[in-house]
């Protein structure tokens, strides 16, 4: 596999960048991203929302993943949060598919990045590929997201779209901010703890690139999540346990939405996600479970 990484530098993208061999990587700060990931990579500026990558950067890639845009759970929701969310996912996505087109040989396969924000808040549904988008802010973002890359299978490259969870990982994502409160004795639901919660082990959303970008038989949308959702009560119970701390104080949702504002409504939302695609098409978890998968995760 001849592969492109956008995002390298992220915690899910550094991890995938450490599976394949000598992958081109497009970085806004290409100095950093060379200090980041090492020597074994080519590393090349580019701005996504300033405009295309010269195509001749992608020359001879077969397998591009794009995982860059501005993180989601950093920074409180405000209205030029949500521009830079919105515009480093749409803009990003278009200016690398119009390269794409440029191309006289293009790539076989686009693994293109977005979330289960794509189906809103639904309660006890469970929700699999082929069910609706949510209509909220981030539901919108992920529509549109979505739709950009698929701009690229219309082109005749393969394109899939990895609508991913809770990614569990001590390096980065969610885990670190959530286990804190429980070290210091402190930690609890979130709400009324009923929502459920998609969570992957971030070896397992690796495991899942990988799947998308050489299995064929893999196309359009697929979930990067775990086979068993657990709720947010029975998440934060678990949590507990692996860390041998109590979690005895919940946190209200009006609490929240003082704290964090719009995003509290993520926190809150509930999704019963299912990875119906990556099983039909032969994934084998290796954390399927919740607690194997928080104790992997925390070390």
């Amino acid at each position: 596999m001849r592969a492109l990484v956008t995002g390298a530098t992220g915690f899910i993208g550094r991890r995938l960048v450490g599976k394949l061999t000598k992958p081109v990587v497009l970085s806004r700060d290409p100095e950093s991203a060379r200090r980041s990931l090492g020597g074994d990579v080519e590393v090349h500026g580019w701005d996504p929302e300033a405009g295309p990558p010269v195509y001749d950067l992608l020359r001879g890639v077969d397998t591009v993943f794009h995982l860059a845009g501005e993180p989601v759970a950093e920074g409180r929701w405000n209205e030029p949060k949500k521009s830079r969310i919105r515009k480093s996912r749409l803009l990003g996505t278009r200016h690398l598919v119009t390269a794409i087109e440029a191309m006289g040989e293009r790539p076989k396969v686009l693994v293109s990045g977005s979330a289960v924000g794509f189906y809103g808040d639904r309660g006890d549904e469970e929700l699999d590929e082929s069910s609706a988008p949510g209509a909220d802010f981030l539901a919108a973002v992920c529509q549109e997201w979505e739709a950009e890359a698929e701009r690229a299978a219309s082109l005749g490259v393969r394109t899939v779209r990895i609508r991913t969870g809770v990614v569990l990982d001590r390096s980065g994502g969610a885990l670190p901010r959530m286990t804190l409160p429980f070290r210091f004795g402190l930690g609890g639901r979130l709400g009324n703890g009923r929502q459920w919660m998609p969570w992957i082990h971030l070896d397992d959303l690796v495991g899942l690139l990988l799947h998308a970008a050489q299995n064929p038989a893999v196309t359009g949308a697929m979930n990067g999540v775990a086979p068993a959702p657990a709720t947010n009560r029975e998440f934060t119970r678990r949590l507990a346990a692996v860390l041998r701390r109590p979690a005895i104080f919940p946190v209200p949702a009006l609490a929240l939405r003082a704290a964090v504002g719009e995003f509290a409504g993520i926190l809150l939302a509930s999704q019963r996600v299912l990875p119906r695609v990556a099983e039909k098409t032969g994934y084998r978890f290796r954390y399927a479970g919740l607690e194997e998968a928080l104790r992997a995760a925390l070390g």
